[in-house]
């Protein structure tokens, strides 16, 4: 690639950066950028300032960079700026642009002083400046001001790490040199993405003012904190200078010198200013796009690709034609049916593994919630035991029965099945309001159609809520034809006969467990138990012991 179209790099990316501002579709590819990060009064507005040659950039306490701020510089022989929002306006009055930038920040976040990530995006024509892009963020704070919420500190943090965290992202750590440089706010973010230091530029300022007998000289030669990229000292105007409107191009002359003239920087003085910060952004910019440019233009390919795709779907699309909505109608219904059909089936395509729900969970409410709703109704042995008797003795009145009468008996199972309609309908609740869930669930993806989305979900959850009403019949129906009739000859009923049944059933088993292993005649000689010497037994192996015995009697047993 040769150095014209190396030139040209920075330029196109501005376009695709416009191009996607413009749309809203900013975040669909990671364009190759050079973030701007540090904490307030870090002297990044004032860096950005030295680049275009123009005090253009808003200035105060606190939070003054409220929205991402798209830096697009341009070589050019004429020096105007331009905003993406006010196509068409040039602006050649600088103060102007700073008024701009302040309006439409106060426009997006308001007057309270609150953060937006939506970016403002302004381009730079000067023939004092390189081709460059960067965004300049908000300033990292610890303490909301004013009507600032509470988790100003996290929500700026948050819309740093949205841009940083991107491969494509260089990172321009921007700290000054009076505080601690190992407690850089910057520099932690960049670390925390970046933790190799491939992707992050060190920006060191207000080197002019750190106490006498201190220097940055360590850092500045790569080998306090190294990054890959190295680190470059600037020195920006004072807030004196500001003030009193000293020239940028003065102060330019003035960093320069200061280098020249600094024993610890002297050495280092052509690699060090805003100049050379400049030329390494540009550079730095024009391999990265260069190296990331391949990776790029195939992700753009496939997503061209995708896009023509779901064209091709429309290309003979009739808004207005009466089949074509009726059709798109049946296909949407028709989903909802099959998504409805595979979350109570369980073969969604997607699988929820934070909670159950669907056809998963009315089985759950029927082998487990069922079962333990029953379990938990109240119940009273010697209440109970206090209405068997009673019942027995209203039934036999004044005579004494020998027999536990019949009558008494249905009486108190009655009762008791009775019991079962509360968890019963409990259930059939439980199972409808799940079944709603669901429809709601599946009425998600009909969204784009509120009134379609709002209909569907009203006429089947009308229709779940009639069969409800049946079912809850049909229940109750099963359980009043148990109590209508008490069928004692069923086999799992216990009665008298029964229990006796089982009682002979169960020592069968347990003869029957007690299996013969082996019996036969055993000769047992000189063991001191056996009095007579040798002699010979009858014995008899089972599962569970060992038996012999002498004259049809037993002898001995283990």
């Amino acid at each position: 690639m040769g150095n014209r179209e190396m030139e040209e790099l920075i330029p196109l990316v501005n376009r695709l950066q416009d191009a996607f501002s413009a749309l809203g579709q900013s975040c669909l590819l990671e364009l190759p950028q050079i973030a701007v990060v540090g904490g307030q009064s870090a002297g990044k507005s004032s860096v950005l300032e030295n680049f275009v040659g123009r005090d253009f950039l808003p200035r105060g306490s606190g939070i003054v960079t409220r929205r991402p701020l798209v830096l697009q510089l341009v070589t050019s022989k004429a020096e105007y700026a331009e905003f993406l929002h006010c196509k068409g306006k040039k602006f050649t009055d600088f103060d102007e642009v700073r008024h701009e930038i302040e309006a439409e920040t106060d426009r997006v976040t308001g007057m309270n002083k609150g953060i937006s990530s939506i970016p403002i995006n302004l381009r730079v024509y000067s023939p004092h400046v390189l081709n460059l892009t960067l965004i300049d963020l908000p300033g990292i704070t610890k303490v909301p001001v004013g009507d600032q919420p509470p988790d100003i500190e996290y929500q700026i943090r948050e819309m740093i790490m949205q841009f940083i965290t991107r491969e494509n992202c260089l990172i321009l750590a921007v700290t000054p040199a009076n505080t601690d440089l190992a407690n850089s706010d910057a520099l932690k973010l960049a670390k925390e993405v970046d933790p190799q230091g491939l992707r992050t530029i060190g920006v060191i300022t207000k080197l002019d003012l750190m106490d006498e007998g201190t220097d940055a000289r360590d850092v500045l030669e790569n080998k306090l904190l190294p990054l890959r990229r190295g680190y470059v000292g600037v020195v920006n105007r004072s807030q004196k200078d500001i003030d009193g409107k000293k020239d940028i191009k003065a102060a330019m002359l003035a960093e320069r010198k200061f280098f020249l003239s600094h024993p610890a920087y002297r050495h280092i003085a052509d690699r060090m200013g805003t100049p050379h910060l400049q030329k390494v952004l540009n550079q730095q910019l024009t391999n990265h796009i260069r190296d990331t440019l391949p990776n790029f233009r195939n992700k753009l390919q496939g997503q061209l690709l995708s896009i023509e795709h779901e064209v091709e779907a429309y290309k003979n699309f009739k808004p207005e034609d009466p089949t074509r909505k009726t059709k798109a109608l049946l296909q949407m219904v028709q989903q909802f049916a099959v998504d409805f059909e595979k979350r109570i089936e369980g073969s969604g395509d997607q699988v929820d593994t934070l909670e159950l729900s669907g056809g998963a969970k009315i089985n759950r409410i029927f082998h487990e919630r069922f079962p333990f709703e029953i379990v938990k109704m109240e119940f009273n042995e010697k209440e109970l035991r206090r209405e068997i008797s009673y019942a027995i003795k209203n039934i036999h009145g004044i005579r004494t029965g020998l027999f536990t009468p019949d009558m008494a008996f249905e009486a108190i199972v009655k009762k008791q099945i009775v019991k079962l309609k509360g968890p019963s309908l409990k259930s059939v609740d439980l199972v409808i309001q799940e079944l709603i869930n669901t429809v709601k669930k599946c009425t998600k993806k009909l969204a784009n159609f509120p009134r379609l989305c709002e209909e569907t979900e009203r006429i089947v959850a009308n229709h779940i809520r009639e069969r409800e009403g049946k079912t809850k019949d049909q229940v109750l129906l099963l359980i009043d034809i148990q109590v209508s009739y008490i069928n004692t000859n069923h086999e799992d009923f216990i009665g008298f006969a029964n229990a006796q049944q089982r009682s002979s059933q169960v020592h069968k088993k347990t003869t029957i467990g007690n299996q013969v292993i082996r019996k036969g005649w055993l000769t047992i000689s000189n063991i001191g138990i056996m009095k007579g010497g040798s002699k010979g037994y009858w014995f008899v192996l089972t599962a569970e012991s060992l038996s012999w015995y002498k004259d049809d009697e037993v002898s001995h047993r283990e």
